[in-house]
């Protein structure tokens, strides 16, 4: 994983940047890989997991749905696939 170095930060940037750490309960360098993160990431970034979620809520699935799923689901380990 890179590391980065700012030089020249001004002291009240750093001050701010601890205030708004503890603000969210982390550290100030965790806090600056989010705000660097979220600098970064397309704002039209599908994400899986929210997609999955917002399909189930549309079609009304519910917690026992899913159970009833879990319990009729094969648990045995699928077979290798072989190549001949």
């Amino acid at each position: 994983m890179a590391a980065v170095t700012i030089r020249n930060l001004p002291e009240a940037v750093h001050r701010a940047l601890k205030v708004r750490a503890a603000q969210h309960n982390r550290s100030a360098e965790a806090e600056m890989r989010a705000i660097l993160e979220a600098a970064v990431r397309p704002a039209d970034r599908l994400r899986v997991g929210s997609a999955l979620a917002d399909l189930s809520r549309k079609v009304g699935l519910t917690n026992a749905d899913v159970e009833a799923l879990d319990q009729v689901r094969d648990d045995k380990p699928a077979d290798p696939m072989g190549f001949r």
